[in-house]
């Protein structure tokens, strides 16, 4: 009895102390991008594309990637995953569909991010979506503005929407997003309290908010965030929901084609 009550006592400490371990280092598993030199792509990205500042309402400065649109055309303002950049739509909505209809693209890297101020949190990265969708507003007045998001992107996406209202924006084109961090903690980490969590972006408590079209695009075979997930906020948004062959990464432009038809600005 005496040994069984000494393992007890054992195991209640190292849960605890895993349990504070993710409390302490958890906003480091939730942004690993941050950190980290700025990368060299000059040559990759298609022409036009130039490295801009972005200033946010709490004084940080961001780096972004910054591409004018043709006149009567929109701007794409993409918000990268939490392991990610900017390069990867910068360079992808610079180019295919969207460069032939004269799309514009804003890309900014979050704060704490290469090349960015400050350390990343969930009202920070809000509070940098909304810096760069003021900023692209700035350099291309009274163009229509298209929110994309992927993964962490999506919640950055959405929360930016929700506080700015549908005037001037065309849809929110969210691929593989999830409802909210607070579940996606339930999936991966089963035995862990999800009251600790300090950035819970909660999506779905939002979504339904968004007064614009909405578009969600999904792997069937998402490790990272499995496809129900997304399904859950279409749900709570009222969104088209489109689950595709894939992971979480390999469904990136997929559905590119499509989606710059539906919210291709009307001239």
């Amino acid at each position: 009895m005496r040994v069984a009550l000494i393992a007890a006592g054992l195991l209640l400490v190292l849960y605890g102390a895993v349990v504070a371990a993710f409390w302490w280092f958890q906003r480091g598993l939730l942004y690993p991008g941050q950190g980290g030199p700025v990368p060299v792509t000059g040559a990759r990205l298609p022409p036009g594309i130039e490295t801009v500042a972005v200033s946010t309402a709490d004084g940080e400065r961001l780096r972004a990637l910054w591409l004018p649109p043709a006149e009567g055309s929109g701007v794409v303002v993409t918000f990268h995953g939490n392991a990610s950049l900017p390069e990867w739509h910068a360079e992808r909505f610079a180019a295919g569909p969207w460069r032939a209809r004269g799309w514009g693209v804003m890309a900014p890297a979050y704060r704490g991010y290469p090349g960015s101020t400050g350390r990343p949190s969930e009202a920070g990265l809000i509070a940098d979506g909304l810096a760069a969708l003021a900023e692209a507003r700035r350099r291309a007045p009274g163009a229509p503005v298209l929110l994309h998001g992927h993964s962490l992107g999506a919640a950055v996406a959405v929360a930016v929407a929700a506080r700015t209202g549908p005037a001037g924006v065309l849809g929110l084109y969210l691929e593989a997003p999830f409802d909210s961090m607070t579940a996606m903690a339930r999936h991966h980490f089963r035995l862990l309290p999800t009251g600790l969590l300090s950035d819970t972006w909660r999506s779905d408590r939002i979504a339904g908010t968004v007064a614009v079209p909405i578009l969600v695009v999904h792997g069937d075979a998402d490790p990272v965030i499995p496809a129900k997930y997304g399904a859950r906020l279409a749900r709570a948004a009222g969104a088209d929901f489109v689950e595709v062959p894939g992971d979480h990464v390999s469904i990136l432009g997929i559905r590119d084609a499509e989606a710059e038809g539906r919210f291709r600005p009307t001239r």
